[in-house]
């Protein structure tokens, strides 16, 4: 008989070597990306909002059906394609410079991570509890490793064209499908119905809708910390700097978080969502202007993001019954990806209109993250917390809860 420990580790190496690979790509390209399409493409900050929030868009749009399908087909499988288009699409980002070429990358881009997330954290939310608190604190931190070296390796190749740090990405990301195709003993969990149906399922859990409503500023928040620097006018150098800061803070709150059962706590997303919100008035006063002013702003979303990544993964983990995990992120993701795509566009078209535009626009962010920690009362979060379990015994539709917090409450934002 196999061990299935030692089928539950070799899943999570190859998993944590396929995020080394496709991170440090990632973060080698997109770093620089904002500072490619000012500078080299001259394009306004407006038409820049769009290409981005556009890859967002398509990506969390998608993630509704996508979630359901890698469910119902093999996260493996799923991983590899999702490697191989964002490979193309990295390697066309870096290629073209009509907005036509940049779109058709943002879909590809968006496209593959609809289903590498999906696929990948299926993988691990599949594996005993502790090695999946385990495993996802080490896929967690080989990201915020990646994501150190990344901007480094990007702005070393940057000295010779945009072109070179894109197609080394798409190098990286066609790598990461042969690390994928490793994986060929996967246990596969049985589900019932198809994606209809698993996403009928989730919708029917009010305790994971309340959640979802919660948690779906996250995505929006953590995305903006990379592009309102560069749009504020950093150089190449001083982004690179920032997000490095930003990813050691980050790798290092991980192992913290994943002890003891901390990231499923609900102080733990509202501790992330509180930094989140002060970084963002930090900017609004204009700490960016100055070299500690920006260090602080990113120590700050390094916290953030190294609270909210595994609050957001545990706790859609124990939520889900095991078959249905990839169905559950993708409904969360697609609410959050939403929000997030239309806070992008406003981000940027705010910062067209110069330096109070630019105030109103990380107000508005920060406010955005205080509601929703605001909504994850202690009260309310406790009776999630303790209802957790019944929901992932195969609850599908708990009684609501008194005085849980409805999306709409969390939605409004201050324009």
């Amino acid at each position: 008989m196999s061990d299935p420990g030692h089928g539950d580790r070799h899943t999570v190496a190859v998993v944590v070597a396929v995020q080394a690979a496709i991170s440090l790509g990632y973060f080698a390209a997109m770093t620089h990306l904002v500072v490619h399409l000012r500078e080299n493409l001259g394009l306004a900050a407006g038409l820049i909002g769009l290409v981005l929030a556009l890859r967002n868009l398509v990506q969390h749009t998608l993630s509704l059906p996508v979630g359901a399908l890698v469910d119902a087909l093999n996260p493996v499988r799923a991983g590899i394609l999702a490697c191989l288009l964002r490979a193309a699409g990295f390697a066309l980002l870096g290629s073209v410079s009509s907005p036509s070429g940049l779109i058709a990358a943002a879909v590809l881009l968006g496209t593959g991570g609809a289903l590498f997330h999906p696929a990948a954290q299926s993988l691990l939310a599949g594996l005993a509890e502790r090695r999946r608190a385990r495993g996802y604190a080490a896929y967690t931190m080989t990201s915020q490793a990646a994501a150190v070296l990344g901007p480094a390796l990007g702005l070393a190749l940057l000295n010779i064209g945009y072109w070179l740090v894109a197609l080394t990405a798409a190098g990286l990301w066609a790598c990461a499908a042969f690390l994928f195709s490793l994986l060929r003993h996967v246990p596969s969990v049985p589900t019932r119905g198809g994606v209809v149906t698993g996403v009928r399922t989730a919708m029917r859990n009010r305790i994971f809708l309340w959640f979802a409503a919660v948690s779906m500023p996250t995505m929006l928040l953590t995305d903006q910390a990379s592009v309102v620097v560069p749009l504020g006018g950093a150089d190449p150098g001083a982004v690179t700097v920032f997000s490095c800061v930003l990813a050691m803070v980050s790798a290092a709150v991980q192992p913290w978080c994943a002890a003891a059962g901390r990231a499923e706590r609900p102080g733990t997303l509202r501790a992330g969502l509180l930094f989140a919100g002060g970084a963002y008035l930090l900017l609004a006063a204009g700490a960016a202007g100055r070299p500690a002013g920006l260090i602080a702003v990113a120590v700050l979303h390094g916290l953030a993001d190294g609270l909210l990544q595994p609050a957001v993964f545990q706790t859609l983990a124990r939520l889900a019954p095991p078959a249905r995990f990839g169905t559950y992120l993708g409904v969360r993701t697609f609410f959050s990806g939403l929000l997030a795509f239309a806070g992008g566009l406003a981000v940027g078209r705010l910062y067209e209109w110069g330096p109070r535009g630019a105030a109103t626009a990380l107000t508005a962010l920060a406010l955005i993250a205080c509601a929703a920690a605001a909504a994850t009362r202690p009260r309310t979060g406790q009776k999630v917390h303790g209802e957790l379990g019944a929901a992932s015994q195969g609850t599908t539709d708990p009684e609501p809860m008194v005085g849980a917090i409805s999306q709409s409450d969390l939605c409004s934002r201050p324009r």
